[in-house]
């Protein structure tokens, strides 16, 4: 299965391009503009710039042009930092001309309110398809072809290769450019307002250049789910590994939570859906985020969660192995040569395992360090990691630590395998040394959580890509319009069955013809209370279960007359192994979410659930039941186990259920009973838009 790029023209896709990586840049304003100049300078950019302001005649030695119109030619890139009302102007002038596009330093836009939203409009027509980063966003930086559209200082330098960096914070992207991790940046771009040309269409530019290694998004919100959804699969499929650090939790789309699907799949957790399926790597913390990028940009996505690790001390084994479990990383043993060879190196007073603690016998001995760091790179692995943290280097003395990063190098050119050297506290690897470690090859890696954290995100993007095949982009969520209408629970049961949902034996009946209508079905039998305007029946006092005398059933009844003047009886499905929640939810920006987990009473006080976003296939299915904590209860733990083909088929079901009703709103199926012989849905609230008429 294709993923085309995003769907914009050949002719816009070409100017981003130029936009991105300039060969002539325009630049219009004053200091701020002047300062652009001396950054395109500083960095060695080889091409043309020109100075636009209407009154000055020199920015920075160069000759001021007037306008757009003076320009020798159509810039291939614009850097515009006038007032927000000139901008507009600006911005259209340049359109006109045939510029590649623009980055649009001023504030005052959408942010700040509606008249600020009435003016992005209009420098949105302005712009007039032209690509347009920002407004509101400090720049843009390409550290590839030395191109700065840049009006402030910024700590990084030219690369051949590296990783692309999209921030909606200025302030984030400009720090980021400050770090002294390693991380090569190739391109720099600052979001900002988003409000012509936005993450996903970028990341589909940056994905042309064959340099960038991984892509990292930092998003306060994702405004075009579909759009994120074909590049993403689109970076996946190309075997670019994304990593997203998002941050803000506020309302996708504002809806009643009448559902107990609504309260567990609020908007962050749609956020997590989409990114899980896409493959993309998310991060909760800006230091996570470097160092997954770093990781991916040395090594790439992983085939697996298999570690080994090595240190001279046994407190640095422990915490490897503590935090490695968090990460849902795995230690196993050595091989057994591996192991045999280990233990000749090292002597019988180290005891040989993974994590290794090597002591400190052969410390200093680069002949012996040497071959004990070929064997653990030689383990077949799929990350091996080294652990030292490098002495002051204003008061101590750091031979043995350079001895041993010369012989994990030198181990590392025999052997080849993935492989990190891994500082504790990250000023404990000093940036002169990560970077021959980076020109080795080697993952410099600072910090051992967020050593652990980058590469279990590389694990989880490979796997995303072994599978990427069966996931298909996400579909343009439909609107629904009309006011939301609750079914009662039996016509909520038949829409259900008819979808091939499996419901139990019952039937409708009024108060007085309960007793005789459980006696037909068979006891024991389930007694509820129906009406549309019933969404919580047991916290209503409108659900008796286990009853086993029409005289049970009779003072059921008579107990809920005050509730429905409808009852539904129904035969009572014993034996089950666990009770699920299914639920389907329509979000206005994401569409339909698949929701299952743990069920019954204890929905939200468990909280042990699973979101997809619709469609999703069996086999998808099948996998989010295994994530849920309750997964070996329906293997069988200490008991029976469920049908799970059984459940997996009657989930399906109501996923396709849902993607076939354009008028659904909310499902919650709770609990889908699961048992030895099928599943079986006992209790069902939909809401649908009432259609007119």
């Amino acid at each position: 299965m294709s993923v085309e790029s995003t769907s914009v023209s050949p002719a816009r896709q070409r100017n981003l391009r130029r936009l991105l990586a300039p060969e002539h840049v325009a630049v219009f304003g004053g200091d701020a503009a002047a300062e652009a100049i001396r950054q395109c300078r500083r960095i060695g950019f080889a091409g043309q710039v020109w100075p636009v302001h209407p009154h000055r005649t020199e920015i920075e030695g160069l000759r001021c042009y007037r306008s757009a119109a003076e320009l020798p030619e159509a810039p291939d890139a614009a850097f515009v930092a006038v007032p927000k009302e000139a901008t507009i102007g600006v911005v259209a002038d340049l359109a006109a001309r045939g510029t590649g596009g623009v980055v649009c330093h001023a504030s005052g836009f959408a942010e700040h309110g509606p008249d600020g939203s009435a003016l992005q409009e209009s420098l949105v027509d302005a712009a007039a398809g032209m690509p347009l980063i920002g407004p509101n966003c400090i720049g843009l930086l390409n550290y590839l072809d030395g191109a700065a559209l840049w009006p402030d200082q910024h700590g990084g330098r030219r690369v051949e290769r590296g990783v692309a960096v999209l921030t909606q914070s200025g302030n984030i992207g400009q720090n980021l450019t400050m770090q002294r991790r390693s991380l090569p940046l190739a391109q720099l771009i600052t979001l900002g307002n988003g409000a012509v040309t936005g993450a996903a269409e970028l990341v589909d530019a940056l994905l042309e250049d064959p340099r960038i290694t991984a892509i990292g998004l930092h998003l306060e919100g994702v405004d075009d789910v579909a759009a994120l959804s074909r590049v993403g699969l689109r970076a996946l499929r190309a075997g670019i590994p994304v990593v997203v650090l998002k941050s803000g939790s506020s309302e996708l789309g504002a809806q009643a939570n009448l559902s107990h699907t609504s309260s567990l799949a609020g908007s962050d957790v749609l956020c997590d859906a989409l990114f899980r399926r896409l493959g993309m790597a998310r991060v909760r913390r800006v230091e996570t985020f470097v160092e997954a990028l770093k990781f991916l940009h040395v090594h790439g996505p992983l085939a697996g969660t298999r570690i080994a690790s090595a240190s001279c001390s046994g407190g640095e084994a422990a915490l490897v192995a503590d935090l490695a479990e968090r990460r849902g990383l795995d230690l196993p043993p050595f091989p057994d040569g591996t192991g045999r060879q280990l233990q000749r190196l090292l002597g019988d007073r180290v005891a040989v395992a993974n994590p290794l603690d090597y002591h400190t016998y052969i410390w200093g001995d680069l002949p012996a360090q040497t071959a004990c760091f070929a064997e653990l790179l030689g383990a077949g692995f799929d990350a091996h990691l080294l652990l030292v943290d490098f002495p002051r280097e204003d008061r101590c003395a750091d031979g043995p630590w350079v001895t041993t990063v010369d012989a994990f190098l030198d181990a590392h050119r025999q052997v080849g395998s993935p492989a990190c050297v891994v500082s504790s506290l990250p000023e404990g690897l000093p940036e002169h040394v990560g970077e021959r470690l980076l020109a080795e090859g080697v993952a410099p890696m600072q910090g051992v959580a967020d050593c652990l954290a980058a590469i279990s995100a590389a694990a989880e993007i490979g796997a995303a890509q072994r599978r990427s095949d069966a996931t298909a982009p996400l579909e343009i969520p439909v609107e629904v319009v009309g006011e939301p209408h609750q079914l009662d629970e039996r016509a909520g049961k038949r829409a259900l069955s008819a979808s091939g949902v499996a419901i139990p034996e019952g039937a409708l009946t009024s108060a007085d013809g309960a007793p005789e209508v459980a006696a037909r079905i068979g006891f024991p039998v389930v007694v509820k209370a129906v009406s549309a305007d019933l969404a919580h029946k047991t916290e209503a006092g409108g659900v008796r279960v286990g009853l086993t005398s029409g005289e049970q059933v009779r003072d059921a009844v008579a107990d809920m007359a005050g509730l429905t003047d409808a009852f539904l009886v129904e035969r009572m499905v014993e034996g089950a192994v666990a009770e699920l929640i299914v639920g389907v939810r329509r979000d206005p920006q994401f569409g339909l979410s698949l929701t299952i987990g743990a069920g019954g009473v204890l929905v939200e006080l468990v909280r042990d659930s699973v979101t997809l976003l619709l469609p999703a296939t069996r086999e998808q299915i099948a996998d989010a039941l295994r994530d849920l904590r309750i997964w070996p209860l329906l293997a069988g733990f200490r008991g029976p186990a469920a049908d799970v083909p059984a459940v997996v088929d009657a989930i399906t079901a109501i996923a396709e259920h849902a993607r076939g009703d354009d008028a659904l709103l909310e499902l919650d199926v709770n609990p889908l009973l699961a048992t030895p012989r099928g599943a079986v849905a006992v209790d069902v609230l939909i809401r649908r838009a009432k259609e007119d008429g």
